[in-house]
């Protein structure tokens, strides 16, 4: 869902660097733990290797990839969340050509403010509540993460409909992103919960905290450990078997073309 450079106006771009700058600065001056800045960074890996391993979704011809925020979220808290997620996305941007500097304040909006700061407190923290369990993450990872994608994709089709340089029709776009973003967000939420299941198993305080709408101080070495193995192993051995199809933004675009012809 990352959005690219031609897809964005300069006044759309500017406002958006300006409204993420703002949501980032905020998050900055809750003074951020300097106890949680390795799980910051070992969760940051996480989210760039995951977002680099794209799924083929059966019988549509687009694929999908775990964008992350609510994970980031449940396991660091909102804001962290939200720092660690746009420094992976300006590594994407500066390193990786993985949207533009233009669109680079849209996609931190869409992939970080939305899923960090709005969902994540409105939706699954109040869906946990007290004495997490399974089922409850479960029902909160799904629910969190479809509604973090299912309004991150609609940002993207506002943004790309003020901006008027890709002219694409607003219906069909609309249609098309949210229906691929819902299939995706469900896999994805499955996915979340699956990751939170496990590290309530091996670090139930985690999880404890979330209830109590508070943050785990820092993180056993294991927690750290396990989570640096599996970025590097999604990063350098699976990232490899990523599908070539288009993801969800591409394969909308594409057919939302076809519509206006």
């Amino acid at each position: 869902m990352h959005m690219t450079d031609a897809l964005i106006s300069p006044a759309v771009g500017i406002t958006m660097c300006v409204v993420s700058t703002a949501a980032v600065a905020y998050a900055v001056k809750k003074n951020v733990s300097e106890k949680k800045i390795p799980m910051m960074g070992v969760m940051g890996a996480f989210i760039f290797a995951a977002q680099m391993i794209d799924v083929a979704i059966p019988g549509t011809g687009s694929s999908g990839h775990i964008t992350g925020g609510i994970l980031l979220a449940a396991m660091i808290g909102a804001t962290p969340a939200l720092l660690s997620m746009s420094a992976v996305l300006i590594i994407q941007c500066l390193f990786f050509g993985d949207g533009g500097l233009l669109a680079l304040g849209c996609n931190i909006f869409n992939l970080g403010v939305i899923p960090c700061l709005i969902v994540y407190p409105l939706v699954f923290e109040p869906l946990i509540k007290k004495n997490a369990n399974p089922s409850k993450i479960t029902i909160a990872s799904i629910f969190a993460v479809v509604a973090g994608l299912q309004l991150g994709a609609f940002g993207v089709v506002l943004q790309t409909h003020i901006s008027g340089v890709a002219e694409l029709p607003f219906s069909a776009f609309a249609i098309l992103m949210q229906s691929i973003h819902l299939i995706i967000g469900v896999a994805e939420g499955i996915v979340t919960a699956a990751i939170l299941c496990f590290v309530l198993k091996m670090r139930p305080e985690v999880m404890e905290c979330i209830s109590s709408r508070e943050t785990v101080k820092h993180h056993s070495k294991g927690v750290i450990i396990a989570f640096a193995a599996i970025a590097l192993l999604g990063g350098c051995v699976l990232s490899q078997f990523a599908s070539s199809n288009p993801d969800g933004l591409e394969w909308s675009i594409e057919r939302a073309n076809v519509f206006e012809k």
